[in-house]
């Protein structure tokens, strides 16, 4: 908890990108509040890759000495808990937390994130994270050549397939029902020796969350050491949205190349915006959306009429 109330920014989410976007901030002497709760989206994966020199660490380490180096601008303050409500004011915005603090600042970051809606397979959310992956670019090296599926049917499965052979010959699609893939689509994989399995999907059995086999609900099992899949999610923070930040049909905040939401001076950086889900782009985001909303704030000082 801060005794200072009031703040030139507010970033609500103090993972990768909202602690980029405090430290391009902090080092533009900006007094800015970072409010976190402590439960990324990636807590459960064990290890976080292609982040040139980072490469292996566990996303806990990165993230906790991103926040160590963040804390030597004294300008940053830090408040742990969780940001519930968010309302205008004459001077900027007001947000308020789940234990009734309130803070006010006339510029927010949103690096909230988004939550994944996982489908009612047991096994599935032990997994997620750990050998059920949504990035090959980001697990596909740690589990090539073993025996991979994709979970997802259409053209997601199509696709998707597609993609994970660059990793591993053994690839099988699980549709998990009847294949909506055309007939074309079937033949291509099948080319390639992809095999479609459309038999429904009972259990994922593991260890530690580490997986051994599909079961099915006919009792019949598959081997698998890795599963790709394509979950549903809904963004993690509603303060966006009651503020008037727009969404995108997939249901990201949308923002502009600069990080712009379409309300003036809310920012949007991280997950929350894009479906490239990596740890180096949303440093990448987060750093833009310091960097140009403390532009912001000097236009409109040099612009002020005295």
């Amino acid at each position: 908890m801060t005794e200072i109330k009031n703040f030139d920014v507010i970033i609500v989410g103090g993972s990768y990108s909202g602690l980029a976007a405090a430290m391009a901030l902090g080092r533009a002497l900006r007094k800015v509040l970072v409010i976190d709760n402590g439960k990324p989206c990636n807590r459960q994966t064990p290890h976080s890759h292609n982040f040139i020199t980072q490469d292996g660490k566990t996303p806990l380490e990165i993230a906790t000495l991103a926040k160590q180096q963040v804390a030597e601008y004294n300008t940053i303050s830090f408040y742990n808990g969780l940001a519930t409500n968010g309302n205008n004011t004459e001077n900027g915005f007001e947000i308020q937390t789940s234990s009734g603090d309130k803070f006010t600042a006339s510029k927010l970051i949103f690096a909230t994130g988004i939550k994944d809606i996982m489908p009612k397979i047991k096994g599935f959310e032990e997994c997620w994270g750990i050998s059920v992956l949504h990035c090959p670019y980001c697990h596909g090296y740690e589990v090539k050549n073993k025996a991979t599926g994709i979970l997802g049917n259409g053209e997601y499965g199509f696709e998707f397939s597609k993609l994970i052979s660059n990793w591993t010959t053994n690839v099988t699609l699980f549709t998990n029902g009847k294949s909506t893939l055309t007939k074309e689509q079937t033949k291509t994989l099948e080319k390639h020796q992809i095999t479609t399995v459309e038999k429904e999907i009972k259990k994922l059995e593991h260890t530690n969350g580490y997986l051994r086999n599909i079961v099915f609900k006919d009792e019949s099992t598959s081997l698998i050491k890795a599963i790709y899949t394509k979950t549903p999610f809904k963004q993690h923070c509603p303060i966006p949205e009651q503020l008037g930040c727009e969404l995108t049909d997939e249901g990201y905040i949308k923002t502009d190349y600069l990080q712009k939401t379409n309300v003036k001076n809310i920012y949007a950086c991280g997950d929350n915006t894009t479906r490239m889900r990596t740890v180096a782009n949303a440093v990448s985001m987060g750093t833009t959306a310091g960097m140009i909303l403390n532009k912001e704030f000097i236009l409109e000082r040099f612009s002020y009429n005295y």
